[in-house]
């Protein structure tokens, strides 16, 4: 096939409806009408022969093709934003709209009331949060970056771990008042405590202790599973069971009193925050600093971390 300029602009309609996840939303970011939107895409559908985009009155979603297709032209188009924005002097400018996969713990419990920062300090740059179990197809759903705790199992995607946060096993006094503190980790069996899934093998979390060169698991029950560490911390408040939870998120209710660090001496274990992009050669500048910006606040929240270099430097 002899190239198409058509094709190329074609293309770049199409990524516009995958990040926009519709017709109208495209239009407004490639600067056209919605029934131009439906035409160029018409027409890249015509002249590669498949269908491109399964559509519907209330969505539009990738075929197979088109998925594959995106997945194949997306880097090309990333690498000329790229070039453009070299060329225009600008290589290192945080604008446009970033696009954030963003850990359902980490966004309400640890960003969410420090994000007017990172905005005042780039305002050109717009931030879409989506919040989910599971980190997706970040190339074909059009994100840019993803944050995530845990160790990473995504092959196709550059992991970069920013640092590792403490794990901490609380109760609330009202909990302890009607069951007793429990003075050993191994006294947990016969304790209520708050289980929580994992989201990618579907069984709960194991319960560790590490103490210098000591380390203990512990087979925990309870009455209640959760996969919104959130919801399962309001139940903590509250005093239906025992918790283990990122540390970071509970500073100021240990702080008040309403949780207590059961086992102060068994902070061993670590949870690591991660950041994944798809596989680019040179990151955007606006994925490079929202990364610096989470591990900077990670770090504040945790003295005695060590955060990574910065990206790029």
């Amino acid at each position: 096939m002899p190239f198409d300029g058509r094709v190329l602009s074609g293309v770049s309609v199409l990524a516009a409806v995958v990040e926009g996840g519709s017709f109208v939303k495209a239009a407004e970011l490639v600067g056209i009408t919605d029934s131009g939107v439906s035409r160029a895409i018409g027409r890249l559908e015509t002249r590669l022969g498949v269908r491109l985009l399964d559509r519907t009155t209330r969505s539009v979603t990738l075929t197979d093709e088109g998925r594959r297709f995106y997945e194949e032209v997306k880097p090309h188009l990333n690498a000329i934003e790229d070039a453009a924005v070299v060329v225009s002097g600008a290589a290192s400018a945080v604008r446009g709209r970033l696009k954030v996969d963003i850990d359902p713990f980490f966004l309400p419990l640890v960003l969410a009331g420090r994000l007017g920062a990172f905005c005042e300090r780039y305002p050109d740059l717009s931030i879409e949060f989506v919040t989910r179990e599971h980190v997706g197809d970040l190339v074909a759903e059009g994100i840019d970056l993803a944050v995530r705790f845990g160790q990473p199992r995504f092959a196709s995607l550059v992991a970069r771990k920013l640092i590792e946060a403490p794990i901490l096993t609380v109760a609330s006094p009202r909990y302890l008042e009607r069951h007793g503190r429990p003075g050993h980790p191994s006294d947990l069996i016969g304790h209520r405590c708050l289980q929580f899934l994992d989201p990618y093998t579907g069984r709960t979390f194991e319960w560790e202790f590490i103490r210098g060169d000591e380390t203990i698991e512990v087979s925990t029950t309870g009455p209640l599973t959760f996969t919104d560490p959130k919801a399962m911390l309001e139940e903590c408040l509250a005093g239906t069971g025992i918790a283990q939870v990122i540390g970071w998120g509970v500073g100021q209710a240990l702080a008040s009193g309403s949780l207590i660090d059961l086992f102060p001496d068994w902070h061993g274990e670590r949870f690591p925050l991660f950041a994944f992009h798809p596989s680019r050669k040179h990151p955007p500048a606006k994925v490079r600093a929202f990364i610096d910006f989470c591990a900077e606040i990670a770090s504040g929240l945790e003295p005695s971390a060590s955060r990574v270099p910065a990206l790029g430097s």
